[in-house]
C-alpha cells in the first residue's frame, strides 16, 4: 500500500509514486524547453490572464502532452488525480494548467470519468474561472460523465446551474455541447431557463454567450425544439443569446 500524506483539505491521499512525479516533472521540463519568451506576453494579454505564459502554442503543447503521457502511464486513479492536481494547483505558468486538463480528459484515463471525478472538475472550474479552461472541461469532461451516468449527473448539473459562481453555471449550460442526439432537452431547458435575463448572472456576457452557444449546437440536431424554446422565452433571452441560438435557423 502506498504511504499517505496530508492533502490541502486536511484529508489523506496516496503519496505520489515514481510514475506520477516523473510525468509532472517531464511535462514541466518539456514546456520550459519549448518556451518562446517573445510569444508569452501576447498570449497572456489575449487571455487577460494574471498567470504568465511560457509562450508554448497549441500544437507544440498537444504534442508534448501526447508524448509525455504515453511515456509515463499512471498506474491507478489516485496517482492520476495527484498528477492532475499537482500540474494544476502547482502551476506557475498557464500552459501547466492546460496540461492538467489534457491529462484529466486523456483517453488512457477515460475509465475514471464518473461521478467521483465531478468533485475534481468542480475544483478546476472554481479555481480556473475563465473560458479557456471551463469550455473544455464542460464539453469534454463533464459532458461524457453526464451521458454515461445521467441519473446521477443531471441533478448535479441542475444544482450547478443555480450556483452562486458564474463559471459553475456556465459549465452546467455548456456540458451538453457535444451530446447531439443524446442531449437531455429537459435538462437543457432547465439549466438555460434559470440563467435567462433577471437571474443572478443573467446579464453577464459569459452566461448570455453560453446560452446562445448551447442552443445553437442543439439546433443542429433539433431545430424545431430550439425555435420553440426561443419563442416561449422571448422576453428572457438576451439579444446576444437569441442571435447565437438562431444563427443558422434564420430566426
Amino acid at each position: 500500500m502506498a504511504p499517505e500524506m496530508e492533502d490541502d483539505d486536511g484529508g489523506s491521499t496516496p503519496a505520489p509514486v515514481a510514475e506520477a512525479t516523473q510525468l509532472v516533472a517531464a511535462v514541466r521540463d518539456r514546456l520550459r524547453a519549448a518556451a518562446d519568451p517573445a510569444k508569452a506576453p501576447r498570449m497572456q494579454a489575449y487571455m487577460k490572464s494574471a498567470m504568465p505564459y511560457l509562450g508554448v502554442s497549441s500544437q507544440p503543447h498537444k504534442l508534448i502532452c501526447r508524448e509525455v503521457f504515453a511515456g509515463h502511464p499512471l498506474p491507478d486513479r489516485a496517482q492520476w488525480e495527484w498528477a492532475v492536481r499537482q500540474l494544476w494547483d502547482g502551476a506557475t505558468f498557464r500552459e501547466e494548467r492546460y496540461a492538467a486538463v489534457e491529462l484529466l480528459i486523456h483517453r488512457l484515463y477515460c475509465g475514471y470519468q464518473d461521478e467521483q471525478t465531478l468533485t475534481l472538475y468542480r475544483h478546476l472550474v472554481e479555481t480556473g474561472a475563465w473560458w479557456d479552461f471551463i469550455d473544455v472541461i464542460a464539453s469534454h469532461g463533464v459532458g461524457p460523465i453526464l451521458r454515461a451516468e445521467p441519473e446521477i449527473t443531471s441533478p448535479v448539473m441542475r444544482s450547478w446551474a443555480r450556483d452562486g459562481q458564474l463559471w459553475v453555471r456556465r459549465t452546467a449550460i455548456l456540458c451538453q455541447l457535444s451530446s447531439k442526439g443524446e442531449t437531455d432537452a429537459d435538462l437543457l431547458a432547465d439549466v438555460v431557463g434559470v440563467n435567462l435575463s433577471g437571474s443572478l448572472h443573467g446579464k453577464k456576457f459569459f452566461i448570455r454567450k453560453a446560452i446562445g452557444w448551447a442552443l445553437r449546437e442543439y439546433a443542429k440536431t433539433n431545430p424545431d425544439w430550439v425555435l420553440t424554446f426561443a419563442r416561449d422565452n422571448e422576453k428572457g433571452l438576451s439579444p446576444l443569446s437569441r442571435r447565437e441560438a438562431l444563427k443558422h435557423l434564420g430566426g
